[in-house]
This record gives structure tokens, sequence and C-alpha cells, in this order.
């Protein structure tokens, strides 16, 4: 929820976000950006330990552009955010 209310449709390139969070889950907040039209097509990367396949059809479903299993190496990262960003 601090995400959104600090965003006041600034102009970015990528989102980075946790699955868990408190008061409002990333799944919940890729769609509000999605449903927000300065971030309608801006790259939304999941960052979670979660990697049951439900959850990423969930996330997809929703918007999500990636998604990042924890632990993970800051290659694996910049391969992702090369591919989603143009």
């Amino acid at each position: 929820m601090d995400a959104l209310a600090k965003l006041n449709a600034q102009k970015l390139d990528l989102f980075i976000t946790d699955l868990n969070m408190p008061n409002l889950d990333g799944i919940q907040l890729t769609r509000q950006l999605r449903a927000a039209a300065p971030y309608r097509f801006t790259p939304i990367v999941m960052l979670t330990t979660e990697s049951q396949q439900e959850k990423k059809m969930e996330g997809k479903a929703a918007g999500a552009t990636g998604w990042i299993i924890k632990p993970f190496n800051m290659e694996q990262l910049l391969a992702v955010v090369r591919r989603v960003c143009p």
C-alpha cells in the first residue's frame, strides 16, 4: 500500500515486488498497477520464496511479467531485467 501511495503517476521503467507483504500482497499490487494507465505496460517482476505453480499462474493472470524465486543470484536478476525492459 505504501508503494501505491508514493507513485503519483511517476514514470517508472520496472517494478520489483515481493509476493508476501502486509496489507496488500504482490498479486493485489500487480492488479492495481495494471489498472492504472501509467503502469499498464510497465514490467512487474515478483521476487519471492513462493515457487508453487498455482501462485505463478495467479501472478501471471494479474499481470506479472516475470517471477524470480529466492534465494537468487545477481546474474539471474539482471537476466530477467534485461529480458523485460526494452
